[in-house]
């Protein structure tokens, strides 16, 4: 029998692995447009002072794989020097219902999450872009930083953070792992200014945007992660009026995208509006040059495929921190 493979931080390092992941989330984007994989809305169980116990599993059945992810999210985690998030994937062989794989699932989430971004950013941009700003400083910024740099050759990274160390931190890690030339900047409206690739990856709960939609350029390409709830606002919703707006899938969008929402009840867009990454990945909806964001929530679906693709590409096993 084939032995069961672990897979942590270091066995999703590196530019080949990423790559992989992105091409093997494009794939399956298509598959999700389709009706062809399955991904029910997540199980969420509140305890303690607004913490979280996340259960969450898909079925992609064409690759014949499965998995579930456990997630917890403890606020407090940070003030204790520890990450805010903790999880497990278990990816499953359908046939047979062996589990293949165990992997990270706090690494895996931010692996993905960059990797959808980039998969966006590769359709919704031209392929010399070379300048990128981020809005956020933690460790999904790091991964959106080392995801877009695999699909666009970008020589230069504006940072900014309303926690300056964390920044400089960020900036200093980029500058000596990459070669990137890295600003930090004091304001997000500096930061963004003239950008032509945009991510915003912060924490914030609130529903005032932390990115006005004037400061976007024209033909700029937005990834905004979003913030702690299905309310919490980074970019300011008018930017969708004139967008084209992309997202995963509607009616995730629809139940946890904050700026979608936002921007649907105040008349901006409308459903119709919204266009699924699948159709835009297929080639059925073209951004052409328009400003263009991608409003991510995440999906249990892109974990599967974030997994499937560390387990072919040969994620190296190893012990977890």
């Amino acid at each position: 029998m084939t032995a069961l493979v672990t897979v942590g931080a270091s066995g999703m390092a590196g530019t080949q692995r990423m790559a992989r992941v992105i091409d093997v989330l494009g794939e399956m984007f298509v598959d999700l447009t389709a009706g062809l994989t399955r991904s029910p809305a997540r199980t969420a169980v509140e305890h303690g002072k607004q913490s979280v116990l996340l259960v969450s599993p898909a079925v992609w059945e064409r690759r014949g794989v499965g998995s579930v992810k456990v997630t917890t999210l403890i606020p407090e985690n940070p003030g204790r020097g520890l990450p805010l998030i903790h999880g497990i994937v278990a990816l499953t062989d359908l046939e047979t219902g062996r589990i293949t794989a165990l992997l990270d699932g706090a690494e895996l989430t931010a692996v993905r999450t960059g990797a959808v971004a980039a998969l966006a950013t590769r359709f919704c941009t031209a392929a010399d872009t070379d300048d990128l700003a981020v809005v956020g400083a933690g460790v999904q910024a790091r991964a959106l930083i080392r995801a877009v740099s695999v699909v666009r050759p970008i020589r230069t990274v504006r940072i900014f953070s309303r926690t300056r160390g964390g920044a400089d931190q960020l900036a200093d890690e980029v500058r000596s792992t990459m070669g990137i030339r890295v600003t930090v900047c004091d304001s997000a409206r500096t930061a963004v200014a003239d950008a032509p690739i945009i991510c915003t990856a912060t924490s914030t709960s609130d529903s005032t945007p932390v990115v006005a939609a004037e400061w976007v350029a024209r033909g700029a390409h937005v990834n905004v992660i979003g913030g702690t709830h299905p309310d919490a606002i980074e970019l300011d919703p008018a930017l969708l009026r004139d967008a084209v707006t992309v997202v995963e899938d509607r009616a995730t969008a629809l139940d946890g995208a904050g700026e979608v929402r936002a921007a649907l009840a105040a008349g901006m867009l409308g459903v119709d509006d919204l266009r699924e990454l699948g159709r835009v990945v297929g080639g059925e909806v073209v951004v052409g040059g328009r400003r263009s964001v991608l409003r991510t929530v995440g999906m249990a679906i892109e974990d599967t495929a974030a997994a499937v693709a560390l387990h072919d590409e040969g994620g190296a096993p190893d012990e977890w921190d």
